[in-house]
């Protein structure tokens, strides 16, 4: 990892540093935490004793804040301390359905709607005084209506003018369903961060006989849309490419989508190489298990899978029994969505801890500084990549 250690900043911060992780993302945020007071701790820049630094140095850097709901099941932000003057930044899982909240006595799991008018609310009771309002929202709210087909409603889009109306400066995401959404507000901070680093690093640390190079090994596209991110990481490792597209059913609309009436592939010859399969997403994993499927019967060798996000919203059977059947010998996800002790239990799946890279990022940007460094991975991964080379005696 870009160790923070190495790394010189001698900027005047944008403002106090101040966090606010919402429920949604309460773990993960004491993580980042965490990181944070260690390495101001550990920072010995003469800088540091300037009242232009005040704050800079705290044991906590989160701010206290609750969204507590009336018995209607409304609800309201609450910040009990000052945040005036300070560059704050909002973390938010929208896709955490453990939580809940009682609605005139029954129970109810947060919705990504829920969580969305949750950051909403929060924004709002800042009220303007913070002297700059970040959001980090891992999985974008509304990321896969990011395009008009017919009647439909533009809710990605609509949602990011939101946040910029309400006066929010930045807004960070990971692996965007579709880039090219940030087109809704062209002059305001969008990142998209691809988790390619963390991903790679997952899988060799947990398979240590996986040989990198295109003779054994393929980079798989489970569909046209994932074709940049599968064309970067085999660039990355130097590897083959191959993709499938979807045939689907137009006539029909099954569960809001035309369904999938067949994969068709693209590429050189699999048999015997192993391969990894990379994709932003794993909704019902339908789509990627009749991927690994349509591989295993090309003579493909084991089959890995990369997702920046495990939403498992059809449960795991299916992937245990994939498992079972050697279809996939592992899964990798990060953490910037909830995962439940079920998945984290399972022998099949890798858990990509993002939590360093999001403090790095709060770290740089409340400096002003560039992230070029952080977004772009290349070097480390050449990096990791020879050394697990070198383990193998290669």
């Amino acid at each position: 990892m870009f160790k923070r250690s190495l790394r010189t900043i001698d900027t005047i911060p944008v403002g106090p540093l101040g966090i606010i992780p919402l429920s949604s993302c309460a773990e993960i945020g004491k993580k980042v935490d965490n990181y944070l007071v260690s390495w101001r701790h550990a920072n010995t820049s003469e800088h540091k004793s300037s009242i232009i630094f005040s704050g800079y140095e705290k044991d906590s850097y989160i701010v206290d804040a609750s969204v507590p709901r009336f018995g209607s099941g409304e609800a309201k932000a609450i910040i009990n301390e000052s945040v005036r003057g300070q560059d704050v930044y909002l973390i938010v899982d929208v896709c955490n359905y453990s939580l809940t909240y009682s609605l005139c006595g029954h129970e109810n799991h947060y919705s990504p709607d829920d969580h969305y008018q949750d950051l909403k609310r929060v924004i709002a009771a800042i009220a303007g005084k913070a002297r700059r309002v970040n959001v980090i929202m891992p999985f974008l709210y509304e990321s896969r209506q990011h395009k008009r087909s017919s009647r439909e409603s533009l809710d990605c889009a609509l949602a990011l003018q939101e946040l910029i109306g309400m006066g929010v400066d930045n807004i960070i995401t990971f692996d965007a369903h579709d880039p090219r959404v940030q087109n809704a507000i062209p002059l305001n901070g969008f990142e998209t961060v691809t988790p390619v680093y963390q991903l790679i690093k997952g899988l060799l640390n947990n398979v240590d006989d996986i040989q990198l190079d295109s003779n054994h090994l393929m980079v798989i596209s489970p569909d046209e849309g994932a074709t940049g991110r599968a064309i970067y990481l085999a660039s990355i490792l130097g590897v083959d490419m191959g993709m499938f597209y979807k045939r689907r059913d137009y006539t029909k609309i099954v569960n809001g989508k035309n369904p999938i009436v067949a994969h068709e592939f693209l590429g050189s010859d699999l048999n015997g190489k192993d391969a990894i399969i990379i994709d932003d997403m794993i909704s019902s994993g339908d789509s990627m298990l009749d991927v690994a499927k349509q591989l295993k019967a090309r003579g493909a060798g084991r089959i890995f899978v990369f997702s920046t996000f495990g939403l498992f919203t059809s449960g795991l059977e299916r992937f245990d029994q994939a498992y079972e059947q050697g279809l996939i010998s592992k899964i990798c996800t990060t953490n910037t969505v909830y995962q439940t002790p079920e998945l984290l239990s399972r022998e099949w799946y890798v858990s990509c801890d993002m939590s360093k890279y999001i403090a790095l990022l709060i770290d740089t940007l409340n400096h002003d500084g560039s992230i070029s460094d952080l977004l772009e991975p290349y070097e480390r991964i050449n990096k990791f990549v020879a050394q697990y080379k070198a383990k193998q005696g290669k």
